[in-house]
């Protein structure tokens, strides 16, 4: 069974109880850091695959694929985030979240695992100057030595315009 396959299956066990979502987030990686975003808008994790471009629309917004017949707008994390592109690899996957009945395909470099963090765990953003990314930032995820930085979701995609984007694809 591949890693994708894996973080799917325990995606979807903790989907089957809305208790169990509390506190659990998908991790990934971008460059050096580690981000994580709430599993209750996870659906599921697939390798890249064929994007159309679409026109005139943002660096950020790399298209749209064709999901089991559903054509879904992606964005790459990476550019969102005003980070250096990079090709693409084995490891990048596409992260299908949905919020509002949008499905949008996020890009990553690569995802790491579903783990619970306590809500005692988790700091508000730190009160630094707010940049370009800082204002998708939730919290800051203690776990063990490291520290995850947690992804308002909302904020990734609605902040991109996605809702326009989705209503201008066929359905």
């Amino acid at each position: 069974m591949s890693e994708q396959e894996k973080l799917n299956a325990e995606i979807a066990a903790s989907q089957e109880e809305e208790d169990t979502q509390e506190g659990k987030f998908l991790t990934f990686s971008l460059g050096n850091e580690e981000y994580g975003i709430e599993i209750r808008y996870v659906n599921e994790i697939i390798g890249v695959q064929k994007i159309t471009d679409l026109p005139d629309m943002p660096d950020y917004v790399k298209g749209v694929i064709n999901l089991r017949g559903k054509v879904i707008p992606v964005i790459d994390v990476r550019l969102r985030f005003n980070l250096k592109e990079r090709a693409y690899d084995e490891r990048t996957c596409i992260v299908v979240v949905t919020l509002n009945e949008i499905a949008v395909g996020i890009i990553v470099d690569s995802v790491s695992e579903v783990i619970d963090i306590p809500a005692g765990n988790i700091e508000p953003a730190p009160k630094v100057k707010r940049g370009e990314a800082s204002r998708f930032i939730s919290g800051l995820g203690k776990v063990d030595e490291a520290v995850k930085i947690l992804l308002d979701i909302r904020q990734l995609l609605f902040d991109a315009n996605i809702e326009q984007i989705s209503e201008a694809l066929p359905n």
